[in-house]
């Protein structure tokens, strides 16, 4: 079977949206500890940091997951496109705020605001399978976990890098009394400028994908065309008909939540990617904790800079890693052996951890002995993003043949 060529532009577009959830996700990692610990909702007490921390991160996937059910939902009524363009301009305003909040609350709140907005990140997914078929699909979706990538690479570089300027560049930020008194917005408000630009081009050149869309502005199109030429002849009004039926229609009801768990591999599918999400995040949780807490409190020591260039590190190499290894690995042994073998190896993932911080309070600094047991905990992470990657396979080719489902799920 001869393989479609992708749509390059709505591709990029589409993934353009994609990246703006792990960049405006993950740049609040390198800093978010020292953000709490300024805010003095801990009141001095370090212990309390990790608490504080965790809320602040939680919040943005939390309300991600109750919102992403309904965005998907409206999708189906007013449009893939108007639903997906109102994510990247949230995102981009509630942003902005996080940089200029200074109380812990009000940053929860606009954290809050990031994940709503990000909820349109299943509509994305959905328009990539409406404009694929099964011979581009899977090269569209591998194309997803590396968006992801690219974007744990931006977004902690961008917060190690810019976080708290004055400090770091004295001679130039440390003169604006803006950057010090607001010393987190610089890298909120780069973050929020690349989800802008998703906007801005998104709105430029994206395409309608829903089908009852399509169809109606067929029927607009081709209603004017009949009103404006020569009066209608029983042969018009036949083309017409025919023109109209070539497009399918949605069906009238779409399917409940209930009936799509009475689906035994799609409910087997949402149980597994739940267990995987949850891991995957409590973890994603724990490394700037550990990274930043003091070594006599079961931590490393490192710095918001530190940890940036870190983790953007990091997520450049699981990048590289996951296109030329890991990939490959998926299309040789299929979806669902690579996603259980991914996940296996959180165990290895937890016992590092264990390992590193034990490691650096043995020795009483973060010598190159925690470096080099750093990179090997970095290096077995990489395995995450294909995990996801295989479980979206899984997904869109387990997936009831309704054109209501794809967003639902």
């Amino acid at each position: 079977m001869q393989t479609t060529p992708l749509p390059k532009l709505q591709v990029f577009l589409t993934l353009s949206i994609q990246i703006s959830e792990p960049i405006t996700a993950m740049v609040i990692y390198p800093f978010v500890i020292e953000a709490v610990r300024r805010t003095g909702i801990t009141q001095g007490d370090e212990k309390k940091t990790g608490y504080y921390a965790g809320i602040m991160e939680s919040l943005f996937f939390i309300s991600e997951s109750l919102s992403v059910y309904h965005i998907g939902r409206a999708s189906d009524f007013y449009g893939r496109k108007p639903v997906l363009l109102i994510g990247p301009l949230g995102l981009t305003l509630a942003m902005l705020g996080f940089g200029l909040s200074k109380s812990f609350w009000g940053m929860a709140l606009f954290r809050l605001c990031m994940g709503v907005s990000n909820g349109s990140i299943g509509v994305s997914k959905t328009v990539m399978a409406e404009y694929t078929d099964v011979t581009n699909r899977a090269n569209a979706f591998t194309l997803i976990p590396i968006m992801w990538t690219v974007g744990t690479v931006i977004g902690p570089a961008i917060g190690g890098l810019l976080a708290d300027p004055a400090a770091t560049w004295p001679r130039t930020f440390g003169r604006l009394a803006f950057f010090i008194e607001y010393p987190w917005f610089l890298p909120c408000f780069a973050a929020g400028l690349i989800a802008f630009s998703a906007f801005l081009l998104s709105s430029w050149g994206l395409k309608e994908t829903l089908r009852t869309k399509i169809t109606k502005k067929r029927s607009s199109s081709l209603l004017d065309d009949s009103e404006n030429s020569q009066p209608a002849s029983y042969g018009t009004i036949q083309n017409l008909n025919d023109d109209l039926s070539t497009t399918p229609l949605l069906p009238e009801v779409p399917p409940t939540t209930v009936s799509l768990l009475c689906d035994p591999h799609l409910r087997i599918l949402l149980v597994c990617t739940s267990f995987l999400a949850f891991t995957d995040m409590a973890y994603s949780a724990l490394l700037p904790l550990i990274y930043n807490t003091s070594i006599p409190l079961g931590g490393l020591g490192l710095s918001p800079y530190q940890i940036g260039l870190i983790l953007g590190t990091y997520g450049l190499f699981n990048g590289v890693w996951n296109w030329t290894v890991l990939t490959r690995l998926l299309k040789r042994i299929g979806s669902r052996n690579t996603f259980v073998a991914c996940y296996t190896l959180f165990l290895l993932h937890f016992m590092i951890l264990w390992v590193l911080r034990d490691t650096a309070r043995w020795f009483g600094s973060t010598n190159w002995v925690v470096w080099g047991l750093l990179g090997v905990q970095l290096f077995v992470y990489t395995a995450t993003n294909t995990a996801y990657n295989a479980f979206h396979l899984m997904l869109v080719s387990s997936a009831p043949p309704n054109a209501w489902v794809l967003p639902m799920v």
